[in-house]
């Protein structure tokens, strides 16, 4: 066990490093001057010339390249170029309400999309499947900014339930939860439509396996047939699919923050690329491919753990 997680996670470093390279050189070609940023257009030669000396953008951009290496090395993703602040803390100070989103849109997309997904399958081609297809096929078709402007004008100005801006930062459990369903429901709802689908597929599949049919004819309890042997024999797939979507979902996360005016990754984000700010952009995107790499280990040890059939190497 201690082998394939020291595997997964060194074949892992060549992801990171081919992103965190690809981040590097392309920000620098994207039009704009982060000294200019900072400055603004008002700024004269001189004092955009030492700004970018401060900045170390006058040296070549090789040597930028292998400070930027040995930072990553040595665990230092620098500082930003416009807040002058370490990266590491502002991403610590709002990657808590990112996960939160990502978890609240998980438990959603799981906790509808397996019972909807099996309910689907057991009644195939009748009124609940095709119910549950329109739903999936709605939920893969609209992208997550459409979703979230239908939820605000339903939900947030026809019928004022729940606050326009889904920010993080509002006082009592209750404040927050209504602050936080409106972004998590609208990043859940593509979850759920791949958890459905997904649930569906793996359901039908296991249905006309004998053990099935012995354990029915055996007169066992018709809900103890569904949970103890086709859900869980249909639950790998789900897992897997889980465990893959969760990289779409942090992306979305970032296009649902900006929406809902959440406080997040998706704000840092959208700042750093505004601002030019090539550092923050930088350790962004590393410490999202950490994440999704994270994430897929998880997925392979819970799937292990659910189908012990399956071999660790």
């Amino acid at each position: 066990m201690i082998r394939f997680i020291l595997g997964r996670l060194l074949s892992a470093v060549p992801t990171v490093f081919l992103a965190a390279s690809a981040v590097f050189f392309c920000a620098r070609i994207l039009p704009g001057d982060p000294a200019l940023a900072i400055l603004g257009d008002s700024a004269s030669q001189e004092a955009i010339a030492t700004m970018r000396e401060k900045l170390g953008l006058d040296q070549p951009l090789m040597t930028q390249y292998a400070q930027f290496l040995s930072g990553i090395l040595h665990g230092d993703l620098g500082n930003s170029m416009i807040s002058g602040h370490s990266v590491l803390g502002e991403v610590a100070d709002v990657i808590p309400y990112t996960l939160e989103l990502a978890v609240f849109a998980i438990g959603f997309g799981v906790l509808l999309g397996v019972p909807l997904g099996i309910v689907a399958a057991l009644r195939s081609d009748r009124l609940p499947d095709y119910i549950a297809r329109v739903i999936s096929l709605v939920g893969l078709s609209c992208p997550a900014f459409f979703i979230g402007i239908c939820f605000i004008l339903a939900f947030s100005i026809y019928w004022p339930i729940f606050p326009v801006i889904g920010s993080g930062d509002v006082v009592g459990e209750t404040g927050r939860l209504k602050a936080l369903i409106p972004p998590g429901v609208t990043l859940g709802i593509t979850f759920l439509a791949f958890v459905a689908r997904s649930a569906r597929t793996s359901v039908l599949e296991v249905l006309p396996e004998q053990f099935v049919r012995t354990a029915r004819m055996k007169g066992i309890d018709e809900g103890r047939v569904i949970l103890g042997h086709i859900l869980r024999n249909a639950l790998l797939p789900i897992i897997t699919v889980s465990g893959l979507y969760f990289g779409i979902l942090l992306g979305n996360a970032v296009i649902t923050e900006v929406i809902f005016t959440r406080p997040g990754l998706g704000k840092l984000i959208i700042g750093a690329l505004n601002s030019r700010d090539y550092v923050l952009l930088q350790g962004l995107t590393i410490i999202y491919c950490v994440i999704v790499v994270v994430v897929g280990l998880a997925t392979d040890l819970i799937s292990a753990f659910v189908d012990p059939r399956l071999k660790l190497t």
